[in-house]
């Protein structure tokens, strides 16, 4: 039975679903979207999901209670969540010179490479499934790659998200499908340990 743990770059994969109008897909239960992924002699054994908490900017409150719920849920389903940062920047409009502050998010793809080589050097995979299209993460599958030749990695593209370099260098490659999501959503509600129900998001719908 091969061993396959799932890295889920989770910007990458709301924005592709985000781009594709697929909202009501939003509840996803990433480590049964992996499940749904696997071939009849694979076993997944963990799945990671990278993102970052939303920064409050004031204005924000319902985002960041909708993502802590997420979060929340995906754990309880047994997903291992790491976290990066956001970084301010401040942007100026060509025309009139006006200044507003952005957030740009960082560290995902680092944390991604960086448990993707930890896994493999600690012999904890066999094959590596990557959901995202980010071809920043190239270079570490190419690594893999190199210096485990056995393993394999493959690339796993979210909607509306791909890259040609990751097809490239990567074992293997598909494009996740709306029939998969749908199979892959969270329950409607899920009841914590000490009885707090938490539920998809009304807008997720």
């Amino acid at each position: 039975m091969q061993r396959v743990i799932a890295y889920v770059d989770g910007f990458n994969l709301y924005f592709g679903l985000k781009q594709s109008a697929f909202k009501r897909y939003y509840w996803l239960d990433v480590a049964l979207l992996a499940r749904h992924l696997l071939k009849p002699d694979q076993q997944l054994v963990a799945t990671h999901y990278f993102t970052a908490r939303i920064r409050d900017n004031g204005h924000n409150a319902a985002d960041q209670k909708r993502q802590n719920t997420y979060l929340e849920a995906l754990t309880l389903r047994g997903v291992q969540c790491q976290f990066g940062h956001y970084l301010e920047k401040t942007r100026t409009c060509r025309k009139c010179g006006n200044t507003w502050p952005s957030y740009e998010e960082k560290m995902t793809d680092v944390n991604i490479a960086t448990q993707l080589l930890h896994d493999a050097f600690d012999d904890a995979f066999d094959v590596a499934l990557v959901i995202s299209g980010d071809s920043d993460l190239t270079t570490p599958i190419r690594r893999v790659l190199q210096r485990f030749p056995h393993k394999r990695v493959i690339a796993i593209f979210p909607p509306s998200r791909y890259s040609n370099e990751l097809k490239r260098y990567a074992t293997g490659y598909l494009t996740i499908g709306e029939d998969k999501l749908r199979a892959s959503q969270l329950p409607e509600q899920i009841t914590k340990p000490d009885g707090f129900e938490l539920r998809r998001p009304a807008t997720w719908s």
